[in-house]
């Protein structure tokens, strides 16, 4: 199952996400992920392993498991590059070990401190606050993303943690639209009006933190995850299936992409496991009532300031 975006390109409507994979895990993950079905892996510069699924990918085309053009790579400009968007891009590429990338994303809108392509640090100042670089204007940094559509690199560009504001403003000046805004969304962050703005416009919403973080987002920065929340556990007793199956359902029938993450096998195929069965109107419009406007990544906690503020 995939969405079409408006660059004439498919991307399937599950992914896997690979924050926080490290070493051997990665290329297990990878592999057992192909062979479960997924098609689609989203994957950023920040992440710091874009090597490490460089190997798995080009291990998984040599065997013959899979071909490049069944593929759908994800991955992401980080802050710091935003001066550098096509020697990053190139960066990302060599390490991936793909002649182009399917998605290229805007991590996040802001600019940041150059710190040497690929190192993705996040500089800060003597404040111990994100040292911020008020030279580059998102406007220059999208032209810089639409260079590389022109030469062959990436095949859709995107955007990432966007408001309605920035993300009108990338339509009013972009030559290239975003073909994506990948936005943190789940029963606990339904952010309708960013969701339905950005489909009004043709541009597909592909839900990060898609389960509320879960486990990840309670060890790293105190959030509740939605997971257990009794309406959604009730709705799992009623259709047979998990609370995390509930919840990648109706992101799939919000119509966005969902891309959850799991090192787990068994949560692998689970989260996968999510085309066999419909939530009735009724049950979506039940979740709606669910929604606490609970953003769970906050990365504040790393970069001294709110840039949500």
């Amino acid at each position: 199952m995939a969405i079409t975006l408006n660059s004439g390109f498919k991307m399937p409507i599950v992914g896997l996400g690979v924050w926080r994979m490290e070493g051997k895990q990665i290329r297990d993950l990878i592999i057992n992920a192909i062979n479960i079905g997924y098609r689609h892996f989203d994957c950023a510069a920040d992440y710091r392993n874009e090597a490490e699924v460089g190997e798995a990918l080009s291990e998984a085309f040599r065997t013959g498991l899979v071909k490049r053009e069944d593929l759908f790579i994800t991955t992401k400009l980080w802050n710091s590059d935003h001066g550098h968007v096509v020697e990053a891009c190139k960066d990302s590429l060599k390490k991936l070990q793909l002649d182009y990338l399917d998605l290229y994303l805007v991590h996040f809108p802001v600019a940041t401190k150059h710190t040497g392509v690929g190192t993705t640090d996040s500089a800060l100042d003597e404040d111990g606050v994100l040292d911020i670089d008020t030279t580059i204007s998102l406007e220059t940094t999208w032209h810089n993303m639409e260079e590389l559509v022109s030469l062959g690199l990436v095949r859709s560009i995107g955007i990432s943690n966007y408001d309605i504001f920035l993300t009108r403003d990338c339509l009013a000046y972009s030559k290239i639209k975003p073909a994506v805004n990948q936005i943190e969304t789940h029963p606990y962050f339904q952010r309708d009006s960013l969701v339905k703005f950005n489909q009004k416009h043709g541009i597909c919403v592909t839900a990060h933190t898609p389960l509320g973080g879960a486990a990840a987002n309670v060890e790293l920065f105190g959030s509740v995850s939605c997971l257990e929340d009794q309406v959604l556990k009730d709705l799992a007793k009623k259709y047979n299936k998990t609370a995390a199956q509930i919840v990648l359902r109706w992101g799939i029938q919000r119509n966005t992409v969902v891309i959850p993450k799991s090192s787990k096998l068994e949560r692998l195929k689970e989260n996968f496991q999510v085309f066999d069965f419909e939530l009735t109107k009724e049950d979506m419009d039940l979740i709606k009532t669910v929604d606490k406007k609970q953003r769970t990544n906050q990365p504040a906690k790393f970069w001294g300031i709110d840039l949500y503020a």
